[in-house]
């Protein structure tokens, strides 16, 4: 027995913030934020994550016609929670209403979503669990300073979310690994120690250096896609969709070019999107599932790259 993708949901605050809004708080232009990332604007939240992962999960249900009380667990990938407990899954499983369904929240930046439906395919195949809930929700604008033009422009708010269910085919081969060494490149400083011996100050925001960041994503993402695509005994051309992190469009252009992936195969959303850290890839995956895109027995790599630093990808059958 394998896990399949059962069906699909996505939600973005209604807010939009474009590159000529980004210019107003800090030195920059909508001509060199679109050449250089690819992006034009981005959605921001004024409710959290809770409330987007609600939206998200209610659409990928309603699509997957699977009900919450037939749910047997529900994980959330998140950094940016609204709470530091209860965690985001049972605060979105009392708002749901799927009584009594163990719940986690997991934490691996942008590639979470990948680790997280990687998690609930072992659950599923191990014979555990029938149907889970893999929820990737992200408040960036949380943790971004909106002062540092090298990152505030990056970044939005978003969730998606997928049902994973048993079945004879789905999810071919999953690769995940991390790099902790060069965690330092990029990475998000929570709650401070304070206490009656120490004040270290406030929490700290997101902090990346870019340039190191984009020599591993080069590097990294074209290898986790060989070993699905070795694994599974599966050749690039057979493919149909590379749905990958909406980081940057000339790391995927990159990667695109290492593995001879034609265009049409790789599609992109970071410029309305922005990057969305673990919830790009639901998002970008449920914006080609509705539109149709995607067909029934199609082959689908999902990769993704991020803090950590971490990568994954998985081989599926839709």
């Amino acid at each position: 027995m394998k896990a399949r993708i059962l069906g699909t949901g996505s939600y973005l605050p209604e807010h939009v913030l474009t590159n000529d809004d980004m210019a107003k708080l800090v030195e920059t232009s909508d001509e060199w934020i679109r050449e250089r990332t690819g992006i034009r604007e981005r959605h921001l939240t004024d409710q959290g994550t809770l409330h987007m992962a609600c939206e998200a999960s209610k659409r990928a249900l309603l699509n997957s016609n699977v009900t919450a009380d037939e749910l047997d667990m529900i994980i959330i990938a998140t950094f940016t929670p609204d709470y530091l407990f209860p965690n985001a899954s049972c605060q979105l499983q009392a708002a749901l209403g799927a009584p009594n369904v163990p719940c986690m929240d997991l934490s691996a930046a942008c590639s979470g979503f990948i680790y997280s439906i990687n998690t609930a395919a072992a659950y599923i195949q191990a014979g555990m669990y029938k149907k889970i809930l893999v929820v990737a929700a992200e408040t960036l604008s949380r943790v971004v300073d909106w002062e540092d033009r090298s990152t505030c422009i990056l970044f939005g708010d978003g969730a998606g979310a997928a049902v994973i269910g048993a079945d004879e085919t789905g999810i071919l081969a999953m690769d995940m690994g991390s790099d902790g060494v060069k965690g330092p490149v990029l990475y998000c400083e929570a709650w401070p120690i304070t206490n009656p011996i120490v004040n270290k100050g406030k929490a700290g925001k997101l902090r990346m250096n870019g340039q190191e960041v984009y020599k591993f994503a080069v590097r990294r993402l074209p290898k986790t896609i060989e070993t699905v695509l070795q694994e599974s005994g599966i050749s690039v051309d057979e493919v149909d969709h590379f749905i990958f992190h909406q980081a940057n469009r000339r790391i995927l252009q990159a990667a695109a070019k290492h593995l001879n992936i034609p265009a049409e195969k790789m599609p992109m959303n970071m410029d309305h999107c922005g990057n969305l850290s673990a919830a790009s890839i639901p998002v970008l995956l449920d914006e080609h599932n509705q539109s149709g895109k995607i067909k029934r027995g199609d082959k689908v790599v999902l990769a993704a790259f991020g803090g950590g630093l971490s990568w994954a990808s998985a081989l599926i059958i839709w």
